[in-house]
C-alpha cells in the first residue's frame, strides 16, 4: 500500500544517509539540471532529481561554512534546535545562494515543490543524530520545517501581483488581527462504515479533491467515517498583516493581506507587532467572491515560512565574536562614563538624564520576599522640563535603541489603551486586549506628554507601576495581566516653563502617589549661560554637517571643539551598545551582599527629614528600594554579578541629585553643601 511504501522509503533514506556524510560534489551538483522543463510539462519532480536535491541540501547542512570560520554553521544550529525541542530550523537564503545558486533559485521560484523535500531532508538528518526526532519519523510526522529567512527582494504588500503567485516573497507590515487557533487535517485516515477496514492515508491539501474510491476489503464505495485517532492534525491560524503606516505614500490607504501560520508559528505574534515575513504567495478559489462578482476570481493569501518580529529580544542572537567584543568593552575601567555618554550622543550635555535612562535600560533585579510579596526590579524615570530641551528626543532614542519599547503619548492614550481593554470579536465573543504596558512586558513603556493625561487615566497606572500587574474585571472576565516594564515619562511644567522659586509639586500637576512610584526625577531648566550656549551651538551645527544625506567622508569626521579635547570620553558604537544591553539583561544578575547598610540608613534618615522640612520630592520607603535597584543597575552596567561600595555611592548620588533638582533654587544650594559627604 501507499502507506507502507511511504514508511519504507523514509527508512531507506535514514539508513543510506549514514554513508552520505562525505559525498563527491558531482553527486549533488544541480548546475545542469532542468527543473523548469519537467514542471512546465505538468510532471512532478522525478525520483533521480528529488534525491539529488535532497542530497545537495543535506551536504549544505553538514558542510556549509561562513567566510573566515573553521566550523560548519548548521550542525551547531541543529543541535540547538534539538536542545530547545523546536520544530523549525532558520536557514539564511544568502547561505543557500553561496552553496548552490541553482537550489536557491528553485526555492525562490518553486517553493511549493522544493520546500517539502528540504523539510524531509532536515527531519532525516535530525533523526539520525537526535532521538527526540526519531519518534517523529516513527509516527510518520513531517512536522520539522526549514524556515528560509533574509530573502533579498522585499515587496510592498500593495505591489504583490500575479507574477508573484506560487513564489517566495518577503513583506513587511504590522499585524492588525489574528484568529483563534484551529486544528487543520493534515493526513486523513478513513474507515469503511460497512466492514470497519482502515483505508490508506490521504494527504489533504486545499488544491486537491478528496476521492476515497472503493474499500480494499469489501469493495464498497461508501459510506466512510473518519478515524479520529489515527488522523494527523496541525495547528492553523490566520493573521492579517497591514502595510506600516510610515511606508504608505501620502494620501493612500494602507493595504492588508491575510497570512496563514501553521505548526509552531501559531500564537507567537499578537496584534500590534511589526513583522518581517517570508512566505509563499498563493491563490485559492473563493466561492463567496465569485457569487458576488459573477465571474471567477481567485483569493490570494501568504503562507508563512518564516516570521521575524521586530524588537524580540529572544530572537537576537549574540555571536561569539560579539560576545568577545562586549567582554573586552566591560574591562574598560571607564565603561560607566562611556556608557552614559553613549546615550543619545547627538544631544548635548544633560548628564543626569542620560544617567537615568542608562540605569532604566539596565534595570535592577526583581525579588520575591518570604511573604510572597514581589519587589519590582524595573526603574521608573520622570523627566520634567522647559520646552525645547530634547525631552521627547530622548524617548525616541530609547525606542530605537532598546529591543522592546512601546511609545505612546498622554493625550492619545486612555486608561484602557495603556492597561487592558475588553473587546468583542467578529463572532460577538468578549476577549481581552493588552494595552501599551502589557505589550511592553519585559521592556520599556515610554509615555510622552504625561501631564496631559486625565487624572482618571493616570490613576490606572498606580498598580501597573508598583505591583507590575494589571487586574481586569469586566464583562465576566476576571484576569490579572503582567506588566513588568520600566516607565519613562516626560511632562511639561504647568506654567509652560519651570519656575525655580516654586516647589516641585506647584510646578508639576501630578499627585504624590504617582510621584512616589518614580525612582528618578530629572528637572531640566533652560538657563542662559554664554559658555554652554556657545558649546551647544557648535555641537548642533557639527551634527547638521555630519548628518546631511550628501555628506562627504571629510564632513562625517567633523567634531565639535569640546570633542577634540584630550579628556573627551569616546562613546560606544550604537550597534554594539544594543548588543551590550541585551547581553547584560540576559546574563548578569547582580546580588546585593556586603554593602554599607549604615551609610544607606543615615542617608535615608537625613533626606527624609529635609523632605518634610522643605517639600520637594516626597521621600517614602520606596526610595530605599530605589537606591538598591540603582546600585544593582550600576553593577550590571559593568557586567558584575555583585554590588560594590562604589555602586551604592553612584546610586545615592543619583537619588540625591533627583531630590535636589526638585527643590526651590535657594534650598537646593544649601542641600548640596549639606549632603556633600554622601557623594
Amino acid at each position: 500500500s501507499d502507506r507502507a511504501d511511504f514508511t519504507s522509503e523514509r527508512d531507506d533514506d535514514l539508513e543510506g544517509e549514514d554513508e552520505d556524510e562525505d559525498v563527491p560534489e558531482s553527486f549533488y551538483d544541480l548546475t545542469h539540471e532542468k527543473l523548469e522543463e519537467t514542471l512546465s510539462k505538468g510532471h512532478g519532480i522525478d525520483k533521480r532529481l528529488e534525491t539529488k536535491i535532497r542530497r545537495c541540501f543535506q551536504q549544505f547542512l553538514l558542510k556549509f561554512r561562513m567566510e573566515g570560520q573553521a566550523e560548519a554553521r548548521y550542525p551547531d544550529l541543529i543541535r540547538k534546535m534539538a536542545e530547545e525541542d523546536q520544530k523549525h530550523l532558520d536557514v539564511h537564503f544568502g547561505h543557500l545562494q553561496q552553496w548552490s545558486a541553482q537550489l536557491a533559485l528553485w526555492i525562490a521560484d518553486y517553493p511549493l515543490q522544493i520546500l517539502p523535500l528540504l523539510n524531509m531532508t532536515l527531519l532525516t538528518e535530525a533523526a539520525r543524530k537526535f532521538g527526540t526526532y526519531r519518534n517523529l519519523v516513527a509516527s510518520e510526522e513531517t512536522e520539522l520545517r526549514v524556515a528560509i529567512h533574509s530573502f533579498p527582494v522585499q515587496e510592498p504588500i500593495r505591489e504583490l501581483s500575479t507574477r508573484h503567485l506560487s513564489r517566495l516573497v518577503s513583506v513587511q507590515g504590522v499585524v492588525t488581527k489574528r484568529t483563534k487557533v484551529f486544528n487543520e487535517v493534515k493526513r486523513l485516515y478513513l474507515r469503511c462504515a460497512k466492514c470497519n477496514f482502515l483505508s490508506p492515508a490521504f494527504e489533504v491539501s486545499s488544491d486537491k479533491d478528496l476521492k476515497p474510491g472503493a474499500c480494499i476489503e469489501c469493495q464498497s464505495k461508501g459510506p466512510w467515517k473518519v478515524d479520529r485517532q489515527q488522523t494527523l492534525y496541525q495547528n492553523h491560524q490566520k493573521i492579517t498583516i497591514q502595510e506600516s503606516p510610515s511606508s504608505v505614500q501620502p494620501g493612500k490607504m494602507p493595504r492588508s493581506k491575510e497570512v496563514i501560520v501553521t505548526g509552531d508559528q501559531v500564537d507567537t505574534i499578537r496584534p500590534g507587532d511589526e513583522l518581517l515575513l517570508t512566505g509563499i504567495y498563493r491563490c485559492l478559489y473563493d466561492a463567496a467572491t465569485n457569487a458576488r462578482t459573477c465571474f471567477p476570481v481567485f483569493k490570494t493569501e501568504i503562507f508563512s515560512v518564516h516570521l521575524h518580529r521586530r524588537g524580540d529580544v529572544k530572537l537576537i542572537e549574540i555571536t561569539d565574536d560579539k560576545q568577545q567584543q562586549i567582554l573586552e568593552l566591560a574591562k574598560d575601567p571607564n565603561i560607566r562614563e562611556r556608557f552614559i555618554s553613549s546615550m543619545a550622543p547627538s544631544i548635548y550635555g544633560m548628564r543626569h538624564v542620560k544617567t537615568a535612562i542608562a540605569l532604566s535600560m539596565m534595570s535592577g533585579q526583581q525579588k520575591i520576599t518570604a511573604g510572597k510579596h514581589r519587589i519590582r526590579g524595573d526603574i521608573n524615570t520622570l523627566i520634567v522640563g522647559d520646552p525645547g530641551l530634547a525631552k521627547s528626543q530622548f524617548l525616541k532614542y530609547v525606542e530605537q535603541t532598546f529591543p522592546r519599547a512601546v511609545y505612546t503619548t498622554g493625550k492619545g492614550a486612555s486608561a484602557v489603551g495603556l492597561t487592558a481593554a475588553v473587546t468583542r470579536d467578529e463572532n460577538g465573543e468578549w476577549g481581552l486586549e493588552g494595552g501599551a504596558m502589557v505589550l511592553a512586558d519585559d521592556g520599556m513603556c515610554l509615555i510622552d506628554e504625561f501631564d496631559k493625561m486625565n487624572d482618571n487615566d493616570r490613576t490606572s497606572l498606580h498598580e501597573a507601576m508598583e505591583q507590575q500587574t494589571i487586574s481586569v474585571s469586566k464583562a465576566g472576565i476576571v484576569a490579572t495581566l503582567k506588566a513588568r516594564c520600566a516607565v519613562v515619562a516626560v511632562a511639561n511644567p504647568t506654567e509652560g516653563r519651570y519656575d525655580p522659586q516654586r516647589t516641585f509639586a506647584q510646578n508639576v500637576n501630578l499627585t504624590d502617589p504617582i510621584l512616589s512610584r518614580f525612582d528618578i526625577l530629572c528637572v531640566l531648566r533652560d538657563e542662559a549661560d554664554p559658555l554652554q550656549d556657545t558649546r551647544l551651538a557648535d555641537h548642533v551645527i557639527c551634527s547638521h554637517i555630519r548628518s546631511h544625506p550628501d555628506a562627504s567622508a571629510e564632513d562625517k569626521l567633523i567634531k565639535p571643539k569640546l570633542q577634540q579635547r584630550a579628556d573627551h570620553i569616546e562613546p560606544i558604537d550604537q550597534d554594539l551598545l544594543k548588543y551590550y544591553i541585551i547581553y547584560a539583561r540576559q546574563n548578569v544578575f547582580p546580588k546585593v551582599g556586603d554593602i554599607d547598610k549604615e551609610k544607606l540608613a543615615n542617608f535615608y534618615r537625613d533626606l527624609r527629614a529635609e523632605s518634610f522640612r522643605n517639600g520637594g520630592q516626597a521621600m517614602t520607603a520606596r526610595q530605599i528600594d530605589s537606591i538598591v535597584r540603582l546600585a544593582e543597575a550600576n553593577a550590571r552596567l559593568e557586567l558584575r554579578q555583585h554590588v560594590l561600595a562604589k555602586d551604592l555611592d553612584n546610586a545615592i548620588s543619583v537619588v540625591l541629585e533627583s531630590f535636589i533638582q526638585s527643590q526651590k533654587h535657594q534650598v537646593a544650594e544649601e542641600l548640596r553643601k549639606k549632603f556633600s559627604r554622601f557623594t
